[in-house]
């Protein structure tokens, strides 16, 4: 299979149609089960060779369909095989029923399973599709495997996770593998789904690529450079540091400099061709005693920032870091508003009190990249945040509706969406970065790319993944001061 047909997302929804055109035309159903069984035999036999017994669960559907196929293949190859089975197995219907009918092996009720010393669990109860809380049997399987501490390799996706929104259904399994078919879920890259997944393998059943293109969105896809290498500003040799773009970062009080720093720094990094703090006149000498390539300029109120503005080359600028919450906030965000602005930390809970304040600032062309952690979300969009029917893809997106900006919900599963509609799953970065500062240092580097002339969905989206990179080459252990030095741009 091609890396690139692996690397799509589709969602649940668009797989069962991809199933559905295959066999519409013409592929044979029952074929592709029989491989996805055998597949998921054959990583059970090599991952786990020393197995005292494979215990197979068979769900009511298609994916207890390729459990029936996986079993079968064990058991034909000589391993020891269990099977127990979710529901009454002579109701099953089209393909996995033939599947049951194919497998010699008697199961048993599945909530008569008592795990034993050496049992591989292989999970073929729900796969992607499921929609609703697993049942009380189901939970009370899951409760005694993960107390056992057996290893599980799920098929498709572990049981009781939600394959568009990776969230938990009631309980799920933690899988230490999971073997999917042509392309990946979004529950395989959003948390907790990812953490639940294990090592994740997808294996090709043989479904024409061109089916699967047919039926893929590209709504939802990973973060990697091919979603926004294509609007990298060319390098030339002929250029000089305004052709770079000129980023501005606003700098808290004289105690509270250091945020500011650290986001300049990075955006310098990221390839701005300069960068210049604003801060308070009492905050110069503060910030002066630590700064070389980073120009400094005194802005002590609106007033101060308005007549800078009539310089029509500074057109980006980061506001939040360390920054201080409250009115002045607000006037500098309302002064930037015809601008390109990183709105972050302090600057994003100025609004909390009335957030359509600052969207109706941001009309047109999307310009405003906004950076909320949780927290922040929630104070921003509390109904958005608050509705428990939406997974983290769908609040974003309404988010970024809402507020005609590009978002970066950040976590360890950071989403960033546009107002068009486009999602990107972030995956690069280390559990290492969550520490203190390192989201200054994140607003710097998207500020950076800004100031270069990248679109704002473009720039949050590269700018995401350049952060993950640095704190790889950081390493654990890694500050904020760290992280910004191995910023490099791309």
């Amino acid at each position: 299979m091609s890396h690139q047909l692996s690397d799509l997302l589709l969602t649940p929804a668009e797989m069962a149609a991809v199933d559905a055109a295959a066999a519409a035309s013409g592929i044979d159903s029952f074929g592709l089960m029989e491989r996805a069984g055998a597949a998921a035999a054959a990583a059970a036999l090599r991952l786990h060779a020393g197995a005292l017994r494979f215990v197979v669960l068979c769900g009511p559907g298609n994916n207890g369909g390729d459990a029936y196929v996986a079993a079968r293949h064990l058991q034909e190859g000589g391993a020891p095989v269990a099977l127990f089975h979710l529901g009454d197995p002579s109701r099953l219907k089209g393909d996995a029923a033939r599947a049951k009918a194919g497998c010699a092996l008697r199961g048993e009720p599945l909530h008569l399973y008592s795990p034993e010393i050496g049992d591989v669990v292989i999970d073929g109860l729900f796969g992607a599709g499921l929609g609703r809380d697993v049942p009380a049997d189901v939970r009370a399987v899951i409760d005694r495997v993960a107390e056992a501490g057996l290893p599980v390799l799920a098929i498709d996706l572990p049981s009781g996770l939600d394959g568009r929104t990776g969230r938990v259904l009631g309980a799920a399994f933690r899988a230490s593998n999971t073997i999917t078919f042509m392309t990946r879920k979004p529950g395989h890259l959003l948390m907790p789904g990812r953490e639940l997944c294990g090592e994740l393998e997808v294996f090709d059943i043989g479904i024409p690529a061109r089916i699967i293109r047919a039926e893929a969105s590209g709504v939802i896809a990973e973060n990697r450079p091919d979603a926004w290498k294509g609007v990298l500003p060319a390098e030339q040799l002929e250029t000089h540091k305004y052709k770079r773009g000129h980023l501005v970062v606003f700098s808290g009080e004289a105690d509270k400099t250091g945020a500011a720093r650290m986001s300049a720094i990075s955006g310098l990094k990221a390839g701005a061709g300069l960068v210049t703090i604003a801060a308070p006149d009492a905050a110069i000498a503060a910030n002066a005693a630590h700064l070389t390539a980073v120009m400094l300029h005194a802005i002590d109120d609106a007033a101060d920032l308005e007549d800078w503005l009539t310089d029509k080359r500074l057109q980006t600028f980061v506001l939040g870091p360390g920054f201080g919450i409250g009115a002045r906030a607000r006037a500098f965000v309302s002064a930037l508003a015809e601008r390109r602005l990183v709105l972050d930390a302090d600057g994003i809970s100025s609004f909390k009190d009335d957030p359509q304040q600052l969207f109706d600032l941001f009309g047109g062309e999307p310009r405003l990249v906004l950076t909320p952690h949780e927290g922040e979300f929630s104070r921003l969009f509390p109904d958005i945040g608050g509705d428990e029917a939406l997974g983290k893809v769908d609040k974003a997106l309404a988010a970024a509706r809402r507020a005609n900006a590009a978002i970066v919900y950040k976590g360890a599963d950071t989403l960033i969406a546009a107002p068009d509609g486009r999602a990107l799953i972030n995956t690069n970065a280390p559990a290492w970065l969550a520490t203190a500062g390192s989201g200054d240092v994140l607003a710097g580097i998207i500020g950076g790319l800004l100031a270069q002339g990248l679109p704002a969905f473009e720039a949050a989206a590269a700018g995401v993944w350049l952060h993950g990179e640095a704190a790889h080459r950081a390493g654990k252990g890694l500050t904020a001061e760290d992280l910004a030095a191995h910023v490099l741009p791309l």
